[in-house]
């Protein structure tokens, strides 16, 4: 059976011109910086992006983790919202790499509140640890995205401060997308972002990290300690050529099918779609009524053929990419309106 996929926009598979450039790819060693493929993408990335260098690493989580790494000294303290995939979704790993503390603050779709961001940094104080960078995430993971004006204004703060401001942007063509900006015009008020391959631009793996080229040279070494030298890896950065080049292009239809399957979904009586994340390729919804509730469990959805994740505190997910059509929403309205009879 082929399954229709809105747990996440990775499940995104290779598309058959990315295969084909991926045989073709002219490779070499990347740990000696010998990979001709690795360096275009990697400079192609850096330009596409504003900043002076960007690296290749395996997944958004290990690029995070290594700006950290990089950024940071051990037992410095990191600001950064309160529900944001570093501290959410990363396994702790920032204490355990970096050796870092989390200052999270509270946030609303992932906007800190400026004044509180000032008055977390660390005074220079014996008791006190080090303010060593402050993180943002745009796109947010609950699908909304932050106004350049926000960004702008935390960024002022770092600056004025001395500290360096790190964006999770592992949707941040999405971001730019939806702002209707150039990703250099958002990332100006950032010292260095990650950015997905994988997240609906359909690479079969990979991330960069970018920034000067001093951040860089160091976030190279460190990848390496931690297991992240890759050799001949230019077959995944042919791929990622393609997804940066042409696949974020087309985001925007991503973005119009998530807001026609909130549209039909607020129309069935039962559930509530979240209508002020709707910025980005996810939609977010709860269920009100118990008995449409029961009914509406991954575990059936995955009978009628559609894949789906359970609810997450509270609320439900689907997410739309490349794969997925007007028709493919179509049936899994149909597969709702269905249950909704039992």
């Amino acid at each position: 059976m082929k399954y229709i996929d809105l747990r996440s926009d990775t499940v995104t598979e290779p598309t058959q011109r990315m295969r084909e450039a991926m045989m073709d790819a002219i490779v070499g060693d990347d740990v000696y910086e010998d990979d001709p493929t690795m360096k275009e993408l990697e400079e192609y990335a850096a330009n596409l992006v504003g900043k002076e260098a960007a690296l290749f690493v395996p997944s958004g989580t290990f690029a995070n983790q290594l700006a950290i790494f990089t950024w940071c000294n051990r037992g410095d303290e990191v600001i950064l919202p309160h529900d944001c995939h570093v501290v959410m979704h990363e396994v702790g790993a920032a204490s355990v790499i970096a050796g870092v503390q989390l200052r999270s603050m509270p946030a609303i779709n992932g906007q800190m509140n400026p004044q509180m961001v000032k008055e977390a940094i660390r005074e220079d104080d014996i008791h006190y640890p080090e303010t060593g960078l402050i993180c943002m995430e745009n796109a947010y993971s609950d699908g909304t995205v932050l106004p350049l004006e926000h960004m702008q204004e935390i960024y002022a703060i770092a600056k004025a401060h001395d500290i360096p401001v790190h964006l999770d942007g592992a949707r941040v063509f999405n971001a730019a997308t939806a702002l209707k900006v150039d990703a250099k015009d958002m990332l100006r008020y950032t010292d260095s972002v990650m950015f997905c391959l994988s997240k609906g631009l359909c690479a079969p793996v990979g991330s960069i990290l970018a920034g000067s080229k001093e951040f860089i040279a160091k976030a190279r070494k460190k990848r390496k300690l931690l297991g992240g030298g890759m050799r001949q890896v230019g077959m995944l950065g042919a791929a990622g050529l393609i997804s940066l080049k042409e696949m974020r292009l087309r985001l925007i239809e991503d973005h119009d099918n998530a807001k026609y399957l909130a549209e039909e979904l607020d129309k069935i009586q039962g559930i509530e779609v979240i209508k002020d994340a709707l910025d980005i390729n996810m939609v977010f919804f709860k269920i009100t009524d118990e008995r449409l509730e029961a009914q509406l469990t991954h575990e059936n959805f995955f009978k009628n053929g559609i894949k789906i994740n359970p609810a997450e505190g509270g609320l439900m997910r689907f997410v739309c990419h490349y794969y997925i059509n007007k028709s493919d929403i179509d049936k899994v309205l149909g597969v709702i309106n269905e249950m909704r009879r039992y």
